[in-house]
């Protein structure tokens, strides 16, 4: 019988280099507010949902209602073999601040969704957090070398709150989880660290060593929340929400943020790295930007 190569971690790919470089990885998280998750077991190609056995014009149309409404849609299935037929999950997650809510139903046909109201008032709400592992593999082979193991972990603690995702961006940063209703995306999650991270979900409190950024804010204000939390020490995710983004013409870009301590200012900092291989499917060389907070001031009320 032909053995099937299995893929394994080498200085090839993308994740592993990035460590090794030391990849930043504040303001990465992608810049829609609200999530619809499909689930949708089997393989997923490259394009997730519309590359799956989810119909793919339904998908196509599902896709664009969402986008218009500013939501992105991912697909989800449950670690390891999901049995065919039967009803499936879907669910809309909120991740905007002071609206953070995900509501939670099921379908049996892949035309039900396009019935689906994507205004928040379908479901049932679901008060724990969700965890989304990246592992689309067909998307980034890093993902699912880093992914699977993480989802594994996870699903050991809490399986009814942990599912395989698609792509969610920044390849380079597997494993890559997405924490529901806050929106808050983490890189570089190790398996034996699942215990901890669960826990400080619950609580409502953000991994900083981790923390990518969070969902539905520009990079500059993603950075900008991340350096306030360190800084300031503000362990929950409510001790810090931004109050206006000023952005001038070569300079670098100011947050204002309302934090537990009172009011303050950050400044950004934005460059282009050096181009690298990004993912392991580029074929060439990019430069990514890099947002660097470089100093928080306190505002007078």
């Amino acid at each position: 019988m032909r053995q099937v190569p299995v893929p394994r971690e080498t200085l090839e790919r993308c994740a592993l280099r990035a460590q090794l470089r030391g990849d930043p990885m504040l303001g990465t998280a992608f810049p829609a507010g609200r999530v619809l998750l499909v689930e949708q077991p089997g393989p997923w190609g490259v394009a997730g949902l519309g590359a799956s056995r989810f119909d793919h014009e339904i998908a196509a149309e599902l896709e664009r209602k969402a986008a218009a409404k500013g939501i992105r849609t991912l697909a989800i299935r449950h670690f390891g073999r999901t049995r065919a037929g039967g009803l499936r999950r879907w669910a809309l997650a909120d991740c905007r601040a002071g609206r953070e809510e995900q509501r939670w139903g099921s379908y049996r046909f892949d035309t039900d969704l396009l019935d689906l109201a994507l205004d928040g008032t379908e479901g049932v709400r679901l008060p724990q957090p969700t965890f989304l592992v990246c592992a689309h593999s067909r998307h980034d082979v890093c993902c699912a070398l880093r992914g699977r193991p993480v989802a594994r972990a996870f699903a050991e603690l809490c399986p009814d709150r942990v599912w395989e995702c698609s792509h969610i961006g920044g390849e380079r940063f597997a494993a890559n989880v997405l924490v529901l209703p806050t929106g808050l995306m983490y890189g570089r999650v190790l398996p034996f660290a699942a215990r901890e991270f669960i826990d400080a979900a619950d609580a409502g409190e953000v991994v900083g060593a981790l923390l990518r950024g969070r969902v539905g804010y520009v990079p500059a204000a993603q950075a900008a929340m991340a350096f306030a939390h360190e800084q300031l020490a503000l362990r929950r995710v409510d001790e810090v929400r931004v109050t206006g983004v000023h952005r001038r013409h070569g300079e670098p870009t100011v947050v204002g943020l309302a934090t537990l301590h009172g009011p303050v200012e950050v400044t950004v900092a934005v460059h282009r790295a050096r181009p690298e291989k990004l993912t392991c499917r580029a074929s060439a060389d990019s430069p990514a930007l890099v947002y660097r907070p470089i100093r928080i001031v306190p505002v007078a009320e």
